[in-house]
């Protein structure tokens, strides 16, 4: 029997991408991730996901023990954790933080949702140009592109005036980002759902009206 990998900690899969000085932060590596397993692309592989957080290539090993170490905390571990999220009842959810309501963590906030999001469309392409997507999966996307460029506005306008907003402003702001974090939930669900549909008929009915996604 092949052995059982348990699902690594947040902390272990930090500590791994920190060592390697892994240029993709950790709540954006778990959507590249997700993005990936759920992809239509043929020929998808969590080796290639993993290479891709490095630019193409992994980062060199003292030994064959470390790579072996890469490999079980991030595939055999994070990735294989990641495929329950195929299931109906295991919906995925983003990166939780606790933040107060100051312009500063306003923007830490947005960016980490537009980088969660960015990371899932990545995942689901590739690196390629375009994706053949059942049609719920493009709708989705098409939404989360809507939200990601939503968080970048905040981003900016924080950016330029960062002291602009008063506290009632800014708990409002907050407010909205934990609102539209539910919708960016919901989407990123029903994108990687539809694709698992799309899998299961195709292997039993040859296909299924797809929209192809630029």
């Amino acid at each position: 029997m092949a052995p059982k990998f348990k699902a690594p900690t947040e902390k272990t899969v930090r500590a791994i991408l920190t060592r390697y000085a892994c240029p993709v932060p950790y709540h954006e590596v778990r959507t590249r991730f997700l993005g990936g397993i759920a992809s239509p692309i043929v020929g998808i592989s969590p080796l290639s996901v993993a290479k891709a957080l490095w630019d193409g290539e992994l980062p060199p090993f003292d030994s064959i023990d470390d790579l072996n170490e890469l490999v079980d905390i991030l595939i055999n571990g994070l990735w294989n954790n990641l495929t329950k999220h195929n299931r109906r009842s295991a919906p995925f959810r983003l990166a939780r933080l606790n933040l107060e309501p100051t312009a500063t963590n306003l923007a830490t906030f947005a960016k980490v949702r537009r980088q969660e999001l960015e990371g899932f469309v990545e995942g689901m392409f590739n690196g390629q140009d375009r994706a053949d997507l059942p049609a719920r999966a493009h709708q989705a996307l098409g939404q989360l592109g809507e939200l990601r460029a939503m968080m970048a506005g905040i981003e900016d306008l924080v950016a330029r005036d960062i002291k602009a907003e008063s506290r009632s402003q800014l708990e409002t702001t907050f407010k909205h980002v934990h609102e539209l974090t539910r919708i960016m939930e919901t989407e990123i669900h029903e994108a990687v759902m539809s694709c698992a549909r799309a899998r299961r008929q195709m292997q039993t009915d040859g296909g299924l009206p797809r929209s192809a996604l630029h």
